[in-house]
């Protein structure tokens, strides 16, 4: 690793985007699961959420790439996600932890203003849909030129129901105009009957989570409100090193930050803070229930994914990987269907699923944390068959990219590859595999395997021994740096 250059390309009138993408999603298992989470999954439309924050952000004249921060454990996933955008990513900064959105925007706002450069940050969850990406966009102007003038600027969601799942935010509206107020109070998630009397009153807006600031504004108000993070967050960014693509902070000076949300550290204790309300179709998707609330709904109040037929079935969500799922009978039902679980839930509790993954993480069970199909830096492989001694994967390997050089000290494997072709290192041979020819790797044999093609190199590996876990791998050389 290298210490950090960083780029000082950004004008005083440019926005730059901060997307958090470090949260687990949870509420949508089994779909999302710890290591591949909402964020990343294409639930909405084609692309992950991921993409569709930052593909809204094209055509602004004052954005031209963006920040994102996410967690170290799925960093290839979202280096290739950015990748596919039309919004380069010059920065992906890594949490060696979670401490919530406070230290994170402080980590980005430090990074941001190094070489002197003060861009106003707009702070955006990874894992929202937003329908009316036009008027989105027109928001933000009102919230960049109160961003310059020294305000710290929060987006207040129009309310349409009496939600109690979200924090609200109390706008003063006799100290501002239609398009931004003084913020007057925030406030928790309310019970049935309270936010009925916030909907009713039209002051109060759904907390967002998307902010926008000066850099300096946020880092000035994090220094006098939340004295410990600012220290945390400085040293963490200040010993920062770049490692590819991606910035790894300072674990050892992170882990002394303290956790906390922006809402807490900084916009509830600070006199500056500033509401834009904003009528955009905007949803957290933070429930099955919400998905389906977002989704295309049928003449019968459903949302179908993939392969579903249905009878008698109204007012359900039902999602479908990769084999046909059939409903018959049944009314306000979320089904989904992945190939290690299926949830079958009645709509008024989605929001205990929480409870479920808790009671499977306690248990240990793999399904928490993975899916059968597993993302690397090179490609991905899925688990189709296993037994005792042995199990098979389906593995894809991308143009140009390559597995470690390695060795297993309790497993030998076979590779049979389906199509694309393959250079493989074996001990001190080299040689190439093209379709329906095959290899067998040795107990403790050094082994790498390259796509040198120009299209994917699909194969399956067949391992056999008295231990098959994913740890047992010595590197020797590796391109991802791992």
């Amino acid at each position: 690793m290298r210490k950090i250059a960083l780029l000082s390309t950004l004008e005083f009138d440019m926005i730059l985007p901060v997307i958090l993408s470090g949260g687990s999603g949870t509420r949508l298992w089994p779909l999302s699961r710890r290591l591949h989470p909402k964020q990343l999954l294409p639930l909405v439309n084609d692309t992950t959420m991921l993409q569709d924050t930052i593909t809204r952000l094209t055509g602004s004249p004052d954005i031209d790439h963006a920040v994102v921060i996410c967690n170290d454990d799925y960093r290839f996933m979202v280096a290739e996600q950015v990748k596919e955008t039309d919004i380069t990513s010059n920065e992906i900064i890594l949490e060696p932890f979670g401490r919530n959105t406070a230290p994170a925007i402080a980590l980005a706002a430090f990074n941001a203003v190094r070489d002197g450069d003060d861009p106003v940050l707009l702070v955006l969850p990874a894992d929202h849909v937003i329908a009316d990406v036009e008027t989105f966009q027109g928001a933000l102007q009102v919230g960049k030129q109160q961003s310059e003038a020294g305000c710290l600027v929060t987006f207040g969601v129009v309310p349409d129901m009496p939600e109690t799942g979200f924090g609200y935010i109390k706008a003063d509206s006799s100290g501002g105009q239609a398009e931004h107020y003084p913020v007057e109070q925030f406030v928790e998630k309310p019970d049935a009957e309270t936010a009925a009397a916030y909907v009713a009153d039209g002051s109060y807006y759904w907390n967002s989570g998307m902010f926008m600031f000066r850099a300096s504004s946020y880092l000035d108000a994090l220094q006098q409100h939340s004295p410990g993070i600012y220290a945390a967050s400085k040293a963490a960014i200040d010993s920062a090193e770049r490692d590819a693509d991606f910035v790894r902070v300072g674990e050892e000076q992170f882990e002394q930050c303290p956790s906390d949300s922006i809402d807490y550290a900084v916009m509830e204790k600070a006199n500056n803070a500033v509401v834009i309300p904003v009528d955009i179709g905007w949803s957290d998707v933070g429930s099955w229930s919400a998905l389906h609330d977002v989704g295309d709904v049928d003449s019968e109040g459903n949302t179908l994914i993939g392969d579903v037929k249905t009878g008698m079935t109204s007012n359900s969500y039902v999602r479908a990987n990769d084999r046909l799922v059939v409903t018959l009978g049944v009314d306000n039902m979320i089904v989904v269907d992945t190939d290690d679980a299926l949830l079958v839930a009645n709509r008024d509790n989605v929001q205990d699923i929480k409870s479920i993954v808790e009671q499977l993480s306690r248990e240990q069970r793999d399904e928490v944390n993975l899916h059968t199909c597993v993302y690397r830096p090179w490609g991905h492989y899925q688990g189709i068959d296993s037994g005792p001694h042995y199990q098979v994967k389906r593995i894809t390997v991308s143009p140009g990219a390559a597995i470690s050089l390695q060795l297993h000290h309790h497993r030998s494997e076979h590779w049979i590859v389906v199509s694309g072709t393959a250079k493989v290192t074996r001990g001190e041979e080299e040689f190439i595999l093209s379709e329906n020819e095959s290899t067998y790797i040795p107990l403790c044999e050094t082994h790498r395997l390259e796509n040198i093609g120009k299209i994917p190199l699909k194969l399956l590996e067949v391992q056999t021994g008295s231990y098959l876990g994913e740890d047992d791998i010595v590197r020797f050389e590796d391109i991802y740096g791992r």
